[in-house]
C-alpha cells in the first residue's frame, strides 16, 4: 500500500484539490486536519480523503505523526509526506518512488536545491536554507540540502523507526536525525516547489 500522508491547517479552499490529484496516484490519502477552523475536513472528506482531526492545532510535526501511526496500524508499504497549500507537484512523486526502489533505501528526501531550484526565494536559498543546515548538524542529522523540504517517502522500515516527538517546525530536523540514528539508507532527489504569497517568510 502506497499511502500520502497530508498534514493540514485552515486549507479548505486548496486540500480538495490536492487530495483529488494524489488519489490519481496513491492508494490511500490520509488529511491529518491539525485543528483547522475552517472547513478543511469537510473538503478533504469530499474529495475523497480518510480525514484525522485534532481538536487543537498541535503543529506539522504531531500531524505528520498522527499519520505514521495510522499507516503503520493499515501496513503502509510505503509513506509520503505532501503539503496540503499546492506547493509540491504529483508529477514528482512516480519518479520519486522509482528513485528510491531502483536506490533500495529506507527514506527519500526531496531537495528544491537541484535541477528544479530556479525558483527558489533568496530568502529561503541563501538565509533559511544555510541557518537550517546548522540547525541540523546541532542534531546529529545525516548531510542534506534541503532537510527542511516536505516531501518525503518512507518505506515501512523507516516508518517504524521514525517517531516523530518534535510537534512543531522542528520535525524537519528531527527526521534526518532519526534517520542517522536508526542507520536507515537515504538518497536526496530533485522536486519542484511553487512558492505563493501565503508561503512561510523569513
Amino acid at each position: 500500500m502506497f499511502l500520502a500522508i497530508v498534514p493540514a491547517y485552515n486549507e479548505e479552499k486548496r486540500v480538495g484539490s490536492v487530495v483529488r490529484s494524489l488519489l490519481d496516484l496513491v492508494d490511500v490519502v490520509v488529511v491529518v486536519d491539525d485543528g483547522s477552523y475552517d472547513n478543511t475536513s469537510k473538503a478533504a472528506k469530499d474529495a475523497g480523503a480518510t480525514v484525522i482531526r485534532h481538536k487543537i492545532n498541535r503543529g506539522q510535526g504531531a500531524a505528520l505523526e498522527t499519520g505514521h501511526v495510522y499507516a503503520r496500524n493499515k501496513y503502509a508499504d510505503y509513506v509520503l509526506h505532501f503539503d496540503a497549500d499546492g506547493q509540491f507537484s504529483v508529477d514528482d512523486i512516480c519518479a520519486a518512488l522509482d528513485a528510491l526502489q531502483v536506490a533500495n533505501a529506507d527514506v527519500l528526501f526531496g531537495t528544491r536545491y537541484g535541477d528544479k531550484a530556479s525558483n527558489v526565494p533568496w530568502t529561503k536559498k541563501y538565509i533559511i536554507g544555510p541557518i537550517g543546515r546548522i540547525v541540523d548538524r546541532v542534531f546529529g542529522s545525516v548531510e542534506l540540502k534541503d532537510a527542511h523540504n516536505g516531501f518525503r517517502i518512507l518505506t515501512k522500515k523507516a516508518l517504524n523507526k521514525i517517531k516523530i516527538t518534535q510537534s512543531g517546525m522542528a520535525h524537519a530536523s528531527e527526521i534526518p536525525a532519526l534517520v542517522k540514528k536508526h542507520h536507515l539508507s537515504y538518497i536526496e532527489v530533485p522536486v519542484s516547489v511553487t512558492y505563493h504569497e501565503y508561503g512561510q517568510g523569513v
